[in-house]
């Protein structure tokens, strides 16, 4: 059995950023598996620069979140934000630049003003990705499936590998990103499937605002489900207009912000104008999309579509967890021994809905606060001998239970669809990490008996009468 300080247990921006945080107090491993999502964000990261004052970035990120947000998480995240990012910047990270060199930036949905960088228009995450693995490239990392959590009298002591191996550690990071395929539709890579939570929920962590599962109004439509390409939120801060299939602009009216309200109000209109169909995304007014967007240019492209000059087909579909693993300022859970960040992570930030382009800022700003803990203080290791809680896969199970979860837990729930959901999957959590996260979700969801945020009930009024 081979032992370290610190279990990083992912290697997206979250824990990229915890990890080369320890590097030069902490014997650090980070497990790799499968690819996260911080590569495949495209519209940028938001940070309150020059004149542009960190109140306000926060007071549009707890707007987002309705009124369900840690303000003194907010605080945090939008007032170190700027350190960070000029941190990425420092590690190497190539932003688009004006002509006077400085940073340029882009407007995105709830935002009151211009504050996104970004990289290449809409290729960010990936130079983020290529930023902080650069710099780690001297860390102690290798590729590992994470089955499981080691406990000795109650306290996290280590990580059990797919292929057996135990790895004991005084502390382990959860930085897994979110659940992207426990739905049939999601904008996330494969490899984004709950693992993390899974881990969390079979140790017993406690978890909050499971509820939130924010949807994209424009991943683009390929006929298809599984993951879908991202049509990034900063083509509508450029003036594309989304239009119904009658070719109407849906968003006029509906929303002070039109276009770029806040994501759960766009994801829920396009829902309702597509019928559960696509709509329509018109890019035609966009200055030289075709340049300012290359990543959307090629998806779109794939499918025989030219954003300069035809309308792009969108729909709704599974972007972001806005709970998770309920964590502290520093990033611990309720089990001593376990922290987590990023998108597995409830760190408060986020309350009913996430504000767009605050999910890289999250990783980079909570990842460093939880190298700043541990650095100052690593568990002791209990006595006594421990025990392993493995979660299990089963592909049919997991592919059951996403379709279940699009059908019944999407965009709008209601109590006789999240009831069906929640009585097949509860004999089903022991045997699948799918099913255990979907069912950790939909109960949730049947709990919060309101509509806010990203949580839309169409039996509200039955329930409050």
């Amino acid at each position: 059995m081979s032992a370290h300080d610190v279990v990083v247990v992912g290697s997206g921006v979250a824990g990229m950023s915890a990890a080369l945080g320890l590097a030069a107090t902490r014997d650090v491993l980070v497990l790799e598996d499968a690819d996260g999502s911080t590569r495949w964000a495209q519209g940028g990261i938001a940070a309150a620069f020059g004149s542009d004052p960190a109140e306000e970035h926060a007071v549009d990120t707890q707007v987002a979140g309705a009124g369900l947000c840690d303000p003194d998480a907010v605080r945090r995240l939008t007032e170190e934000g700027p350190l960070r990012v000029a941190e990425l910047v420092g590690r190497g990270a190539r932003l688009d630049r004006e002509a006077d060199g400085s940073l340029q930036r882009s407007r995105e949905g709830g935002h009151g003003r211009r504050r996104v960088v970004h990289t290449d228009g809409d290729a960010t995450g990936a130079e983020v990705w290529r930023t902080l693995h650069a710099a780690g490239s001297s860390l102690h990392r290798r590729r590992a499936r994470v089955v499981g959590l080691s406990l000795t009298a109650g306290q996290v002591t280590g990580v059990v590998t797919a292929d057996g191996e135990h790895i004991a550690a005084r502390a382990v990071v959860l930085a897994t990103g979110g659940l992207g395929h426990v739905y049939g539709a999601t904008t996330n890579p494969e490899g984004v499937r709950g693992d993390g939570l899974a881990l969390a929920l079979a140790a017993g962590a406690a978890t909050s605002h499971l509820e939130f599962v924010q949807f994209h109004p424009t991943a683009l439509a390929t006929g298809g489900s599984g993951q879908l390409p991202l049509v990034t939120e900063a083509l509508r801060g450029d003036g594309a207009v989304l239009r119904d299939r009658a070719g109407t602009a849906f968003m006029q009216g509906r929303h002070p912000l039109a276009d770029l309200a806040p994501r759960d109000v766009v994801a829920a209109a396009v829902h309702e104008a597509g019928g559960g169909e696509h709509v329509w995304l018109d890019c035609r007014g966009v200055a030289e999309v075709r340049r300012h967007f290359p990543t959307v240019t090629a998806a779109c492209e794939a499918i025989g579509v030219d954003p300069a000059r035809d309308l792009v087909p969108v729909r709704a579909a599974q972007h972001f967890l806005c709970g998770g693993v309920t964590t502290d300022r520093w990033g611990a859970t309720s089990l001593p021994g376990l922290y987590a960040v990023g998108e597995v992570a409830d760190s408060g930030v986020h309350g009913a809905n996430r504000l767009a382009s605050n999910s890289l800022l999250e990783g980079l700003v909570y990842g460093a606060r939880v190298a700043a803990g541990l650095t100052l203080e690593l568990p002791s290791l209990p006595a006594g001998a421990s025990r392993d809680v493995l979660v299990a896969r089963d592909p049919v199970l997991a592919a059951r239970a996403s379709a279940l979860m699009d059908a019944h837990a999407g965009i709008v729930r209601d109590a006789e669809g999240l009831g069906r959901a929640a009585d097949w999957l509860a004999p089903r959590i022991e045997l699948d990490a799918t099913c255990r996260v979907a069912a950790a979700v939909v109960a949730a969801a049947l709990a919060r008996r309101e509509s806010v945020g990203c949580h839309r009930r169409s039996d509200v009024a039955a329930l409050v009468a």
